[in-house]
């Protein structure tokens, strides 16, 4: 847990991501990431100087294998409060519209119904478990598929709402969060999402692993380029 309050800590306290009184949504997904986040908020909020409040929020999107009582469990376990909200994003983007590339829709039908949650339980900030290697995939979608530099912000502010969305673990190496997991010998939910394994952010995945081997510094200079040339990470928010 060290570790990965370390990593934490320093993304937190970089970009200002806690103020005092804050109540703070973090979204549960069930997978390693989310559940990693939900443990390090519960021991963070033990020594952090300034008091903030945590609730753990998720999104039931109709798959088969999704296990709500598996993450009741979980947050009965470490005393967060849990509210799930039922989506029809399997419906919709799967079902009715059989989407392709379904991320981008679906991760916005999510998106909407988690703004909902948090609106309703009176909470200013949303955090996501986006971790150092979404980072990276992220930047490397934009830029080969769109033709764009970018990549998402550790602090984002969607004035409609008003609600600030912050991501903690966004320096925290995937490995880290997987180490956590297998050394505390926690459970997670074994799938997710239908496209685990197979979508393009997969593909983004394996091709940093596979040019890792030959660049090994590749990983470094990659989140180097993103902290100095992407204005939204200059910005300390």
């Amino acid at each position: 847990m060290q570790r990965i309050l370390s990593h934490m800590r320093k993304a937190i306290e970089e970009y200002q991501m806690i103020d005092e009184g804050d109540k703070i949504a973090i979204c549960l997904s069930g997978g390693k990431d989310s559940i990693t986040m939900l443990y390090a908020f519960k021991n963070l909020q033990r020594f952090y100087p300034k008091k903030f409040e945590i609730i753990a929020v998720s999104i039931d999107p109709g798959f088969e294998f999704f296990d709500t009582n598996f993450l009741k469990n979980l947050c009965s376990s470490v005393d967060i409060p849990l509210f799930i909200e039922k989506s029809n994003a399997k419906e919709i983007v799967f079902d009715i519209r059989k989407e392709k590339n379904p991320c981008s829709l679906c991760a916005n039908l999510r998106r909407g119904v988690i703004n909902s949650i948090a609106i309703k339980e009176g909470c200013n900030k949303i955090a996501l478990g986006h971790n150092q290697d979404d980072v990276l995939e992220t930047f490397l979608l934009n830029l080969l598929y769109t033709g764009s530099i970018n990549t998402f912000s550790p602090v984002s502010y969607m004035d409609r709402t008003k609600i600030t969305l912050i991501r903690p673990l966004v320096y925290t190496p995937e490995k880290e969060t997987k180490r956590f997991i297998k050394k505390n010998n926690l459970s997670v939910m074994p799938k997710v999402c239908p496209m685990d394994g197979t979508s393009k952010r997969e593909f983004m995945k394996d091709l940093i692993f596979k040019l890792s081997k030959e660049i090994p510094m590749l990983r470094a200079n990659l989140f180097g380029a993103i902290q100095r040339n992407l204005d939204d990470w200059k910005i300390k928010k």
